[in-house]
């Protein structure tokens, strides 16, 4: 696994962020920005995340390329419970002792989405930004499918289809496209409807850096096959439902044995689900996860906390924003508290007075002897 760490040191974060990164991206998909600012060719990924933000909020953030993207060595077998685990090997690899927050954008929450499910006893949290779901769900009912459906084009939707239905035909498309080794839009790539506040963003020439050189690194190695194994994850079944995410109340075996047996045992109620906070942002004019995702997914996690951005599209809140990343950090981590502070404390072994006297007696003993 490549990864890439940024922010406070290991030994001084009050917050540990974990980001899986979204289709066609790397582990250069975030990026902090130390002062001065560099030249557009040295930014990467998301731009205007600064370092000394992350300083005063004591964060240390990582990154990692998922299988067979960037460096990272593919992994034909995998699935969103891997996927959870590498995760959680990542954490532990890195000295994250602590929980951890997972922040998931776009289809990057679908890794997401799989730690809350996998993975909750080692998450402090989760962040969302516009949070893919499998647009097959069949939890969703027809009025948020059409909701979804109809802010597509023609080419995504037949693109999830081949994902679903034949797979193996999303290898031509993809290079002819991505991985032929021309430079090209965003949208024109992956087929996406944009607003106009998005598509003013990808237009310029700063953000057109950021995303070449992403590209660039997600695409070194040159294979569809990660691609499409991503593709496919997203609208194949992926082994939970968001509805196992939910918290309630495990329910108790039936029958008065068992309702005496909890009565004697004097246990307190267990839960299942997500017992920590899941915070979703979303775009009102986000034509590439439409509003009616979140409804969906509000619908059946009703305690998630849902942060509806009026005339934002699916790129405009996290890029180029200051006040927008800390108004983030601060609705996570409330008021900034700066790092850990620095342990400078030396630990001593102390021996005991006696035994001291013991050994000064005994060395006095021996010096004798050898007069």
């Amino acid at each position: 696994m490549a990864y890439r760490e940024q922010g406070v040191p290991a030994d001084r974060a009050r917050f540990s962020i974990i980001i899986p990164h979204s289709f066609l991206s790397s582990r250069l998909s975030v990026c902090v920005l130390l002062p001065p600012p560099p030249p557009p060719h040295q930014m990467l990924g998301i731009p205007g995340l600064k370092a000394s933000l992350l300083e005063e909020f004591g964060v240390r953030l990582l990154t990692y390329d998922l299988p067979g993207f960037g460096e990272s060595d593919p992994y034909p077998y995998r699935n969103l419970e891997s996927s959870a685990s590498d995760m959680l090997f990542l954490a532990n690899a890195l000295g994250v002792s602590d929980k951890f927050w997972v922040v998931g954008y776009s289809t990057g929450s679908v890794h997401a989405w799989a730690a809350l499910r996998y993975i909750p006893d080692r998450l402090a949290g989760a962040a969302m930004f516009a949070p893919m779901v499998n647009p097959y769900d069949s939890l969703m009912n027809r009025g948020e499918r059409y909701g979804i459906w109809e802010k597509w084009t023609r080419k995504r939707k037949f693109m999830y289809f081949l994902a679903r239905r034949f797979p193996k035909f999303l290898s031509y498309f993809y290079r002819q496209s991505f991985l032929s080794g021309k430079h090209g839009q965003i949208d024109q790539w992956l087929a996406l409807t944009l607003g106009r506040r998005d598509r003013a963003l990808i237009e310029d020439p700063i953000y057109e850096e950021f995303w070449q050189r992403d590209v660039e690194e997600s695409i070194r190695q040159g294979n569809a096959k990660p691609f499409v194994e991503e593709a496919v994850l997203q609208v194949s079944n992926w082994g939970f439902s968001l509805a196992d995410l939910k918290l309630q109340k495990k329910q108790r075996g039936k029958g008065i044995l068992n309702l005496i047996k909890f009565f004697l045992s004097g246990s307190e109620e267990e839960y299942t689900g997500f017992l920590g906070p899941i915070h979703i942002w979303q775009g009102m004019d986000d034509k590439v996860v439409p509003p009616s995702m979140t409804d969906f997914v509000h619908r059946v996690l009703p305690s998630a906390a849902v942060h509806k951005l009026p005339y934002e599209g699916h790129f405009t809140y996290l890029y180029f924003c200051d006040e927008c990343h800390r108004q983030i950090f601060t609705t996570l981590f409330g008021t900034p508290q700066g790092p850990l502070p620095v342990n400078n404390t030396i630990e001593v072994e102390q021996t005991p007075l006696d035994d001291i006297q013991v050994q000064e007696d005994a060395s006095t003993q021996d010096d004798f002897k050898t007069d």
